[in-house]
């Protein structure tokens, strides 16, 4: 606490950052607070089609998809707030069905929308969501949701067939720049809510058409990227990121990859004492502003 002219002023802000889980928050102290926020959903599963980003949401300082900052919320104490972190979406079959959509994150009245899947063989559309998953071929590619995510993109078919990269929060998912290689995911967006600039919410690569050409790169904020001379790569956990596809090669034996999960940041004064409800998994620090 500074002194400035005989009146206490707070330096420092409590940040609480739910990783998992479904409950409540509240808070004790006195009077209203005002509370900024980050919510990142769930990403997509990939086919062979990256997965789209968890849809993004803040107040802070960046929100998705390219929309106006949001409003923070004026918040009572000794009130419950519904909290969920949502899960991301399974990886799609050779045949069908395509890669599945994220879970839904949710803080109070704020509700982001799970990343959409990315298409596969038999499935070929990606899947609407926060973002948009990536399609297979020249098929349609997933949409994003207005001021959560972009859409992903779509593949080339000819020499070989490959997919679109998964939407991102900051951008799209690109098309594929060849009949050979995937698209890569959208790049996320970058928060510093925790006092620490971190990307969130980055898209899938998509696979390439064999594993002797480059998969798609992931988009940054925990996309994954897509096979071809490397492994694919699930979403990273806790970053909403979309799931990298599988290359065409290996389409008959393998199985799409998991989105990585999303994640719910709080920041409000430090003169206020959360409370993380049963069900939830977090941690609460405070730092200097």
């Amino acid at each position: 606490m500074q002194i400035l002219g005989g009146v206490g002023v707070s330096n420092t802000v409590k940040v609480t950052t739910i990783t998992a889980g479904t409950g409540n928050l509240s808070w004790t102290g006195s009077g209203t607070l005002t509370v900024n926020y980050l919510v990142v959903a769930g990403g997509g599963g990939s086919g062979m089609g990256g997965g789209g980003a968890g849809g993004l949401r803040g107040s802070f300082d960046v929100t998705g998809g390219g929309g106006t900052l949001e409003a923070a919320l004026t918040l009572s104490t000794a009130t419950n707030y519904t909290t969920t972190v949502g899960a991301g979406g399974a990886g799609g079959e050779f045949g069908g069905p395509a890669g599945s959509v994220g879970s839904n994150s949710v803080f109070s009245t704020i509700t982001s929308n799970g990343g959409g899947g990315g298409g596969i063989l038999g499935d070929n559309n990606g899947g609407n969501g926060g973002s948009g998953g990536g399609a297979r071929s020249t098929n349609t590619a997933g949409t994003g949701t207005a001021n959560q995510g972009f859409a992903g993109g779509v593949g080339q078919t000819g020499a070989g067939t490959v997919s679109g990269g998964g939407g991102g929060a900051g951008v799209a998912g690109s098309n594929s720049p060849s009949a050979t290689v995937g698209g890569a995911g959208g790049n996320g967006v970058q928060s510093s809510i925790n006092g620490t600039a971190t990307y969130y919410a980055g898209g899938g690569g998509a696979g390439s058409q064999t594993n002797a050409q480059a998969g798609g790169a992931g988009g940054l904020g925990g996309g994954g990227r897509g096979e071809g001379t490397l492994v694919n790569l699930a979403g990273t956990v806790n970053t909403g990121g979309g799931a990298g596809g599988m290359s065409s090669a290996d389409r008959d034996s393998d199985t799409g990859l998991v989105g990585g999960s999303g994640i719910v940041i709080v920041r409000y004064p430090s003169t206020f004492t959360i409370t993380i409800g049963a069900g939830l998994t977090g941690t609460t620090a405070e730092i200097d502003i």
